[in-house]
């Protein structure tokens, strides 16, 4: 032993502006965009309900993308872990509102879903001193089924096919309130005192 001190391991710093924290910020760019092209379409002009939902399905991308760019080359920083979910509900609210609005779906269903994310939301961010509730594999097959329902709602369908999308919601809003109820689980079980 030389008794000389091992020098601290150095910790790169994340830049703030890098490829997933930008890609997350288009998300947030194209919800408005989103938004205006329903809007124009009121759900009954079949070019602009096309357009809101490519530009639906290209910002539901982005989080995929910006969340395996971030893991992989690890860009992980704060501002994404805050950003992120807002995007995510932000696109998924809109989305949810704006179809409810024009009698596509029940105002129950898109009351029940936007209740989940954002008490979801709450929940990380009450526990995250503690520790961070992760993704789990129900919560992923639930944005899953909730893109896919979207969607199928927001595509100009013929009859036979329509009929199809409210038992995608179905199952999205089943899965969406299950994976609720074991979010719920997880914060307490983080909240608890250690013994």
């Amino acid at each position: 032993m030389t008794g000389a001190t091992e020098p601290a391991p150095v910790v790169a710093r994340v830049p703030v502006l890098n490829a997933a924290n930008a890609l997350t910020a288009l998300r947030l760019v194209l919800v408005p965009v989103f938004a205006v092209s329903v809007i124009v379409s009121g759900t009954t002009h079949a070019g602009w309900q096309m357009a809101a939902c490519l530009i639906f399905v290209l910002a539901s991308a982005t989080d995929l993308v910006d969340g395996w760019i971030a893991r992989r080359f690890q860009l992980v920083t704060s501002v994404g872990k805050v950003a992120d979910p807002i995007a995510d509900k932000a696109l998924t609210g809109a989305a949810l509102v704006l179809l409810s609005w024009y009698d596509r779906l029940p105002w129950w269903v898109t009351a029940v879903i936007l209740v989940r994310e954002w008490g979801v939301t709450a929940l990380r961010f009450w526990v995250i001193r503690r520790g961070v509730i992760a993704a789990s594999r129900g919560g992923k097959i639930k944005t899953a089924l909730q893109i896919l329902a979207i969607t199928w709602y927001l595509w100009p369908m013929p009859a036979g096919l329509a009929a199809v999308g409210p038992w995608i919601m179905a199952a999205a809003v089943v899965v969406t309130v299950v994976t609720g109820f074991d979010y719920v689980a997880q914060a307490l079980r983080l909240r608890r005192p250690a013994r």
